[in-house]
């Protein structure tokens, strides 16, 4: 899906876009780049704003891969999978699962494995470039929009120490 950093940094820039010229179409809360895939925590803010979102934002990425490398054809399998995070505990939960996604990169199997200390995982996960981590740790919102979120965790910390005890639960 990425050949190169600098198409990351296009779905990154992209991400935090909305593409409506009338205002922003969704709020991001949360995401994390794959290098095959990809999560984005976001609430919409206008009727079909996800969809019209994502079709954006993919039709967008694949005009630019294609051009930028010469193809023609689509580049994602299928229709993105949008699950409605109806209830706070699985909204919650969200967060941690989309900030830990970089943790299969070092360890395929982290979740079932049983480790003295998770702090290598952690520490990955939180120096990972492509996620809203980072936006979290340093209180800077450039793509993400906490305040449109329940206020889960009120500082940067309380969000790591989440993280944390949610490392802790596994396996």
């Amino acid at each position: 899906m990425y050949v190169c950093n600098s198409e990351k940094s296009i779905v990154l820039r992209d991400i935090g876009k909305n593409f409506d010229r009338g205002g922003t179409i969704v709020d991001v809360g949360a995401f994390c780049l794959m290098p095959n895939h990809f999560h984005i925590l976001a609430r919409e803010k206008i009727e079909n704003g996800i969809s019209l979102y994502m079709r954006k934002l993919l039709t967008g990425y694949s005009m630019y891969f294609n051009l930028k490398h010469t193809r023609e054809g689509k580049l994602f399998d299928g229709a993105f999978k949008a699950i409605n995070a109806g209830d706070d505990r699985y909204l919650k939960y969200l967060y941690s699962y989309i900030h830990l996604n970089p943790a299969k990169l070092i360890d395929k199997n982290w979740k079932n494995s049983v480790r003295e200390d998770n702090k290598e995982i952690l520490n990955f996960c939180l120096l990972y470039p492509n996620s809203s981590i980072g936006e979290y740790k340093n209180s800077s919102y450039k793509i993400i929009n906490p305040r449109r979120f329940p206020d889960y965790f009120p500082s940067p910390t309380s969000h790591m120490k989440e993280l944390a005890e949610w490392l802790q639960l596994t396996p």
